[in-house]
């Protein structure tokens, strides 16, 4: 490459104007929030702001509603950031003359303390919210999702966040799109210390007052919680401490103002009001808030847990009165929140009477299936490969409890933790593969093949093969909404050269392909060869530990589970149980099907699949992922090259985002992803 020196001769242009697009953003709210306190502004004047306390004690309501229904929640993030939300929004909803949103942009990063926004936000009645509208937070039939999305939320949703740092950058472009417009607004980003993690972060760092001090920028305020926490615990004990980043926040260039207690209302509403100030006076100076939280604040046993209570830790309503009680400390709840924890805790033993009543009448249950999550398999293949010498190290950014790695870290000790930051990690594993080590990296599937693609890439361009296992795949993490449900897994990495695709569907299969993959990398690479990078999709509920009785899971191929004449029914992964249940409703109608599984999605195994294709020429997959480039396609293909006639029907996503809910079933309904409609499917090719 070389630089253009290239003249290009200038052009006539009409005036650069946007786009009218007008705001979906809801109003400001007519009336102040219900639960209130006052603060003062440094003139001296009374400021109504919303009780933080009232929003702790609703996030704390509507998340049992959501666990009661099977989904995750968070609670330790929006309860460290309820004094920050309370005076942004005081603020924001204080401007006078025109709608809130055309004085500021709001953008939260902190996706995981987006509950703590709605909750706030009900207190106005923002878009007519109210607390019935909490109730139904995560659930398929709210707007209100696990993670804020504008594509179902746009009246409450600017930016969509999720991914960590995702909406800094974007916000960095909201703030240049104001400039260049000439646009009197400020943009104003909630950030938190686990997202400044992550390299986009690094990167708005430096671009956001670089671009600023070139008058690029309007003016712009980043709001950044620091409490040295994360999804799993501490930063600092974990990977390593942040404070030499956020040290270095005023060399890169912003106006960097310090709030030592950011769970102080009032020292932190007037630290917002400054901020705000500071930036429209020097708009060439972004402005940092260093604003040090406590995550979990407001329950004791929250604050001191090691990751500040990140989830949710009630699995119902029987703790409820306690928690809204503890919220308040010395002051009186409202009546409406304690008569919402008191019909919770009512609803509690209503359900424990109920068990008690059944147990006492029911049968002996009969024998069940012992299930295990898939993700367990793969840890067991990696300690079993570790334990016959197999120099296995563990590389992870802050979810290994979740990918189910940690059990290869504990039984071991070989790990290293490098924070939120999955394109690091996987490079880091590249490195550790060049030095002769068999690296497994782990994350969301969501994040791995997103952030983690281009070092992928790099990985096996640089004969450095790493094995990852990436989790929550499709809709399998329901409740966390579409910024967390990887869709475009397979498309995302399917032809990376040298890199095989493996979607396993029960747990010993897990275990035979990751013990044989770390054989196999090894192998090829004390052999003189690359070696290949073999990467590993798995959901996250669970599954039947085998298919089959005595199975064995020879490498690359896919396994038939049951022999039939009219149709194949193919599927991997999470949704390989749909394919064994659709045969099973064939079979009842008196259709013989031939069940496929087919883990190995961008190797396909033609000795299997495409015998038992041409015996009838109709085949029928399921999967979940889109439709487009998914493992139905790369089937499909494989059958043409190789001049196998055939007619095919694939369920999968079409071309749809998904959204929160309480489980992942609801979506596979929804999108007819299911074992009655895949058998339907067949039933149509059949002409029947």
């Amino acid at each position: 490459m070389a630089a253009d020196n290239s003249v290009v001769a200038k052009v006539e242009l009409p005036a650069l104007k946007p786009l009218a697009i007008k705001s979906r953003l809801a109003a400001t709210p007519a009336n102040p929030p219900k639960y209130r306190v006052t603060v003062k502004n440094q003139a001296g004047q009374e400021v109504v702001v919303a009780d933080p306390r009232a929003t702790r004690a609703m996030v704390a309501l509507m998340d049992v509603h959501a666990v009661v229904g099977g989904a995750a929640c968070h609670w330790g993030g929006p309860a460290a950031f309820a004094e920050i939300n309370a005076a942004v929004h005081a603020v924001m909803f204080g401007v006078t003359g025109r709608p809130w949103h055309e004085a500021y942009n709001f953008v939260n990063d902190a996706g995981h303390a987006e509950n703590g926004i709605y909750a706030l936000r009900a207190n106005y009645g923002f878009d007519g919210m109210t607390c019935d509208a909490l109730k139904d937070f995560r659930s398929i039939k709210s707007k209100l999702t696990g993670h804020g999305e504008s594509h179902l939320n746009p009246e409450g949703v600017l930016l969509s966040n999720g991914p960590l740092s995702s909406s800094l950058p974007q916000a960095q472009g909201l703030a240049v799109g104001d400039k260049l417009i000439g646009n009197d607004r400020v943009t104003l980003c909630i950030m938190s210390d686990g997202a400044s993690m992550e390299g986009e972060a690094k990167e708005a760092f430096a671009a956001i007052p670089g671009m600023a001090g070139k008058g690029l920028v309007n003016p712009f305020v980043m709001i950044l919680s620091d409490n040295d926490t994360k999804l799993s615990g501490r930063i600092t004990k974990d990977a390593f401490t942040m404070q030499p980043t956020f040290n270095a926040m005023a060399t890169l260039g912003w106006n960097v103002i310090s709030v030592p207690q950011g769970n102080n209302l009032q020292e932190v509403y007037l630290a917002v009001e400054k901020g705000i100030a500071a930036a429209k006076a020097n708009p060439n100076q972004p402005v940092c808030l260093w604003v040090k939280t406590v995550k979990g604040y407001g329950i004791k046993a929250t604050e001191e847990n090691s990751a500040g209570g990140h989830g949710f830790p009630l699995a119902n309503g029987e703790k409820i009165i306690d928690w809204v009680t503890e919220i308040y400390k010395d002051g009186t709840a409202p009546d409406e929140l304690m008569g919402w924890a008191k019909s919770l805790r009512a609803d509690w033993e209503s359900k424990e009477a109920e068990k008690k009543a059944k147990a006492a009448t029911a049968a002996a249950p009969a024998p069940s299936v012992k299930k295990d999550k898939v993700q367990a398999g793969l840890a067991a293949g990696a300690i079993r490969a570790a334990m016959d010498g197999y120099p296995v190290f563990s590389i992870s950014c802050d979810v290994q409890g979740s990918t189910g790695i940690s059990t290869f870290q504990k039984a071991t000790g070989r790990f290293v933790e490098v924070g939120i930051a999955e394109a690091n990690m996987v490079s880091v594993g590249a490195g550790l593969s060049k030095a002769g080590f068999v690296a497994i990296v782990d994350t969301f599937g969501q994040f791995g093949v997103t952030k983690g693609n281009l070092p992928l890439t790099m990985a096996a361009l640089s004969q450095a093969p790493v094995i990852a296992m990436f989790s929550h795949i499709g809709f399998q993490d329901a409740a966390d909404g579409a910024s967390h449900q990887a869709t475009t897994y397979l498309a995302a990495v399917s032809a990376i050269p040298h890199t095989v695709v493996i979607a396993p569907s029960c747990a010993n299969e897990a275990e035979a392909l990751m013990y044989e993959a770390i054989k196999r990398q090894s192998e090829d690479r004390k052999a003189g060869k690359d070696g290949e990078s073999y990467i590993f999709f798995v959901g996250r509920e669970n599954y039947p530990i085998y298919w089959l009785d005595n199975a064995t899971y020879p490498f690359g191929k896919a396994q038939v589970t049951q022999e039939g004449s009219d149709v194949v029914l193919v599927g991997c992964g999470t949704l390989f149980s749909k394919a064994v249940q659709a045969g099973k409703l064939l079979a009842e109608k008196g259709v013989k099907a031939t069940v496929i599984n087919n883990p190995f999605v961008n190797r396909v195994d033609l000795e299997t699949i495409g015998a038992a294709v041409k015996q009838c020429g109709k085949i029928v997959t399921i999967e979940d992922h889109q439709l487009v480039c998914g493992m139905g396609s790369q089937i499909s293909h494989a059958l043409s090259t190789n001049g196998i006639p055939h007619v095919m029907k694939s369920l999968g996503i079409d071309d749809e985002f998904g959204q929160s809910a309480y489980m992942a079933e609801e979506l596979y309904v929804k999108h007819g992803m299911t074992g009655p409609k895949m058998a339907e499917a067949a039933l149509a090719l059949l002409g029947k």
